[in-house]
């Protein structure tokens, strides 16, 4: 089964009755459990990357300073650092071939530990049978080799004992579970959890199940996990609480269905897997992905994950506080002009919908006169909008009135510097709120909303009067989602000046 397209799922949904979004009553259990609190979450990737980092650094620069200390005045620094590379790496690599740096050995204390001398002492083994047969014995210090090795398996015993706490203390916080629920009940859904359960050092903690089914012919339990709702319940309950993965037992010749399923889910943004366990419809093991021993089609990924997510925040952050500090000439001058243009307040705070529809408070000069404001932008506005004054019409203009919005990026975090546009909660087009318009338009909270967005540099910023504006404007944002990288936000931030001066739209 090839990976559905957000793109494909789009155009399904469009020709299907619009269902806006609003907040759907949970049942008693299902309210219970989204609201325990729950930790975010630490990626595994990311965490078992870190360790190789730190181990790779660790051993490097112990070898180092062993040479500095002892035989600075008697060896080839070339030939020492060669050596000191070539050993840090291998020792790095050989621990990743024993498995080393899975999130189930890092639990362990005595298993960890004596694999590690295992793999330690097999490096240098391996490096000294090479120095022997290149006949590079002579060229390095005995004492050197031999400090390196036993300081270096004290220094790794240690790092791993705290490595190792570390982790059953986030495995307990319940930051290294992966938060699932199952869709679909019955005997299909009954076997998947079986199967699930079974699994020793299993990541997943299953918070329920839901079942589109009437409750006549679906269970109330099934494995001893808890009915929580249908599956339109589910989206509402994910809005609530920190969800990873969703899987789904519905047979895969049951292709109605599962796409009925899926045109529902996609607005969430979490990994999508369709279990394939009892499926007698078999394809090459290539295709499969597995979860433990449970084999399963991959449907969705989140949009961002893993590395992705550190690299966009550092992104974020990073080039956001510089951009803060270069535009703070310019954020007094125009602080300065509203002051003295009309009486209130110099800023204006706006509630919108960012990451996953959590709701956030964003910043942006205030353009309109006080008595005016518009916090839920249940108007538009439009040409010569006389709630609109006179510096507030260059700065909307000129999306000046934007600049506050750094310190949402840089400082709170709740935006990002490239990302959809956070829209404020009444906005509408042609008198119908966007979440109407456009079937699915919650799929552009998968990832943080930005200041600018693929949609506005290529020209579908300002009014949306008309339901094909926003549509276009989703489309663009489900592409920016869809083919999101570094240099793609640094593209659409080269742009945005230049996007800037067409500014017909912007009023």
């Amino acid at each position: 089964m090839a990976q559905f397209s957000a793109r494909d799922l789009s155009k399904q949904v469009q020709s299907s009755p619009s269902r806006s979004e609003a907040a759907r009553e949970l049942s008693p259990i299902a309210k219970l459990i989204a609201a325990q609190p729950v930790p975010a979450s630490i990626s595994q990737v990311v965490l078992a990357g870190m360790l190789r980092l730190a181990e790779f650094l660790s051993i490097a620069a112990l070898g180092l300073a062993i040479y500095l200390v002892y035989v600075r005045d008697t060896g080839e620094l070339f030939e020492y650092l060669v050596a000191i590379g070539g050993l840090s790496l291998a020792a790095v690599l050989t621990f990743q071939w024993l498995e080393l740096y899975d999130i189930a050995a890092l639990r362990t204390r005595v298993s960890q530990l004596s694999r590690i001398s295992v793999a330690w002492t097999g490096v240098f083994l391996a490096a000294f049978a090479v120095s022997f047969f290149a006949k590079l014995d002579g060229s390095f210090s005995r004492f050197w080799a031999a400090s390196w090795f036993s300081f270096g398996l004290f220094m790794l015993y240690f790092g791993r004992l705290i490595v190792s706490s570390l982790v059953r203390k986030w495995t307990r916080e319940g930051r290294l579970i992966r938060r699932t629920v199952v869709v679909g009940g019955g005997h299909a859904g009954e076997a998947l959890i079986d199967a699930l359960n079974a699994q020793t050092d299993s990541d997943l903690q299953i918070c329920g199940f839901f079942d589109d089914r009437s409750d006549d012919r679906s269970q109330p339990e099934l494995a001893g996990v808890p009915k929580l709702g249908n599956v339109d319940d589910l989206v509402e309950f994910a809005r609530r609480t920190r969800l990873d993965l969703l899987l789904v037992s519905l047979p895969i010749t049951a292709e109605e269905r599962v796409l009925q399923m899926v045109r529902k889910l996609w607005v969430l943004p979490v990994d999508l897997r369709l279990a394939a366990h009892m499926s007698r419809l078999r394809f090459r093991p290539r295709a499969y992905s597995y979860i433990g021993n449970v084999p399963v089609l991959d449907v969705f990924d989140r949009p961002l994950a893993d590395w992705n997510v550190v690299l966009k925040a550092m992104f974020d952050r990073l080039l956001g506080t510089l951009m803060l500090i270069a535009f703070a000439p310019v954020m007094a001058l125009v602080a300065l002009a509203i002051k003295l243009d009309s009486r209130g307040p110099v800023f204006f705070k706006q509630k919108r919908y960012g990451f996953n529809n959590e709701l956030i408070e964003v910043y942006k000069f205030r353009s309109m006169y006080v008595d005016k404001t518009d916090a839920h932008a249940a108007k538009l506005v439009t040409k010569n909008d006389p709630r609109v004054t006179r510096v507030g019409r260059i700065i909307r203009k000129t999306s000046l009135d934007e600049l506050p919005q750094l310190v949402n990026v840089a400082i709170k975090g709740n935006l990002s510097l490239v990302g959809p546009r956070p829209h404020a909660l009444q906005a509408k087009a042609a008198n119908r709120l966007y979440d109407e318009v456009v079937d699915g338009y919650f799929a552009r909270h998968r990832v943080k909303p930005g200041i600018t967005g693929w949609a506005q540099v290529n020209g579908w910023r300002g009014e949306t009067d008309t339901p094909e504006k926003i549509q276009r404007r989703v489309e663009h944002d489900l592409y920016y989602i869809e083919n999101w990288s570094v240099l793609f936000d640094l593209y659409i931030l080269a742009k945005t000046p230049f996007a800037l001066l067409k500014s017909e739209s912007a009023f």
